[in-house]
């Protein structure tokens, strides 16, 4: 089969004007980037981010293998889909990170023929939204860092800053750093620490909020660090907001591209579910379910995360009531979690697939506790067997969940239109009954056990001593009762990547909580994940090229 971007480059793109008045929308709109993207106005956000549309569909995915079970390419597929029945649809994902897409993704459009397109530029910068929230962010450490240097009026605490440095790459040099070195005109020597832009709270606060009034206010309530006596202090206190908004002027505005198939599609904001929250942005979210009749979305990795801080935090946070789930299973991921090594995936073995059944069936039952129906997106590969698929497509007839043989990245719309027939069913025959899995109410350690052992299975859930400080430093600054962003790794249900199946007997491990307040949540870091990733012993950036006449080359 061709490369991805091969079949991406041979497509022939319609104009972004004729995509947006498929959905609705006028030349005044849109602000066009070039012929084949765009981004909403900022009236157009003011006048589609109001009140309730279409319906809500979410797709999420058991555990992931390290290359990715194609929620993505199932979430376009389904989209166009739907498209070729007839049916107003839209989808709405993340914007791709450069430092995965340079480290093991080689790029994160979808894939074969269900893309989002123009997939290059999807890929390497797009609009440069990434750029403009690093930016914004790292004038924030710059104000920070200038404020000590010229006398600390704020009588800040240079031990107790808690706001990093961002870049968008997988660098893991710069995890822990020193700064100010080279005497007192270069600043005061502190340690510092970087994340990758995707886990910067500027990120998580434009991807929450709704307008340009909100954004600055929610980016003035965020702590950057606490004074000597343990007061926080906000960026407020230290100065910038109006700059910080400003240099994310365009970036609050979702863009919009075309499927491969010519459908409307919203990619804005991009926060990984394992260090932030994990999906898209609410206004593009909430425009998207205005100008459609369905609105497919995504949630990154599994079920025990993306899906559960999408329910828990953004439905919070703009009202959302989901109708239905997309639940992505591979027999690939499956064999995974029974046991099977990487190398050995494509060889055939229903038994470490009903050794990894237990995994598909607790994320199954992690959607049910929201309330929500749920189909299942059997996504073949092509090294998955006749007898494999079959035994996966019998298991759900067993436990009587809706399913589907999915094989949109081969056939584009057409290889998910029986996903969109189930879907359409049970969006006509059962009712959503979504409600979160806590109350606010709750204070945070009763959230975070909730969390760990309703969805991930845990017996119970320990604290370090510096997690146990932060609780009271949270309970000083009144900010008990924020809904809760769990950091673990994607690769387990527990925080222990070895990990696989459904782990039982196992111990939740809490080793310090972070505080969003800007965005509005409570950060747990479970496990040894961290905020920056590094690339893997054969980065994807090897293989990606660009030759004289501009084409490129390698991007999957």
């Amino acid at each position: 089969m061709k490369s991805d971007v091969t079949i991406a480059q041979e497509v022939d793109l319609e104009p972004i004007i004729d995509v947006a008045a498929k959905i609705g929308l006028s030349d005044n709109d849109i602000e066009q980037w070039g012929s084949h993207k765009a981004k909403l106005t900022l009236d157009a956000i003011s006048k589609y981010c109001k009140g309730s549309g279409g319906k809500l569909i979410l797709v999420t995915t058991m555990t992931p293998t390290s290359g990715g079970e194609g929620k993505t390419t199932i979430t376009i597929g389904l989209t166009q889909a739907l498209w070729r029945k007839g049916i107003k649809a839209m989808l709405g994902i993340r914007e791709p990170s450069i430092g995965p897409t340079m480290g093991i993704k080689g790029g994160a459009a979808g894939g074969g023929y269900s893309q989002v397109l123009p997939m290059e530029d999807i890929n390497l910068h797009f609009t440069g939204d990434l750029h403009a929230i690093g930016t914004a962010h790292n004038l924030l450490s710059a104000m920070v860092n200038n404020h000590l240097h010229r006398g600390n009026r704020l009588d800040i605490d240079p031990r107790k800053i808690v706001w990093p440095r961002v870049v968008d790459m997988n660098d893991r040099a710069l995890r822990n750093t020193v700064v100010g070195l080279g005497g007192r005109i270069h600043g005061m020597p502190m340690e510092n620490s970087f994340g990758i832009t995707a886990s910067s709270e500027v990120m998580a606060v434009l991807c929450l909020t709704e307008g340009l009034s909100e954004l600055k206010e929610r980016l003035s309530r965020m702590i950057v660090g606490y004074t000597f006596e343990g007061d926080a202090i906000r960026t407020n206190d230290v100065g910038g907001v109006g700059a910080m908004a400003a240099l994310m002027k365009h970036a609050i505005k979702p863009n919009l591209v075309q499927t491969l198939e010519g459908g409307p599609a919203f990619i804005h904001g991009g926060p990984f579910a394992n260090i932030a929250h994990g999906t898209s942005s609410l206004i593009s979210t909430k425009v998207g379910m205005n100008l459609a009749d369905y609105f497919i979305t995504e949630a990154g990795f599994g079920s025990d995360l993306g899906a559960e801080k999408f329910f828990n935090i953004v439905c919070r946070e703009g009202d959302l009531k989901p109708d239905a789930v997309v639940m992505v299973a591979t027999v690939r991921a499956l064999k995974r979690q029974g046991g099977v090594s990487k190398k050995d995936l494509d060889k055939e073995n229903v038994g470490a697939m009903k050794k990894g059944l237990s995994n598909l069936s607790k994320h199954l039952e992690n959607i049910q506790l929201f309330g929500l129906p749920v189909v299942v997106a059997i996504n073949r590969f092509p090294s998955d067997t006749d007898k494999e698929i079959e035994y996966l497509s019998k298991l759900c007839e067993k436990i009587d969940i809706p399913h589907a043989v999915v094989e949109v990245h081969e056939k584009g719309g057409e290889g998910g239109l029986e996903l969109a027939d189930e879907l359409l069913k049970i969006c006509r025959s059962e009712s959503s009954n979504f409600s979160p899995l806590y109350s606010l109410s709750e204070n945070p350690r009763d959230k975070i056990y909730d969390i760990s052992t309703k969805i991930y299975g845990a017996e119970d859930v320990v604290y370090t001593q510096q997690a146990a400080r932060d609780l009271r430093r949270i309970q000083r600054h009144d900010l008990e009762d924020l809904p809760i962003c769990m950091v673990k790794t994607q690769y387990s249900l527990s925080d222990d990547r070895k990990l696989k199946g459904r782990p039982s007997g196992f111990e939740i491990k809490i080793h310090e909580i972070g505080v969003n307040a800007g965005a509005g949540f409570l950060i747990p870091m479970a496990g040894d994940i961290t905020t920056m990733p590094g690339l893997p012993s054969r980065p994807a950036a090897v293989d990606i090229d660009i030759d004289e006449d501009g084409k490129i080359s390698g991007l999957f």
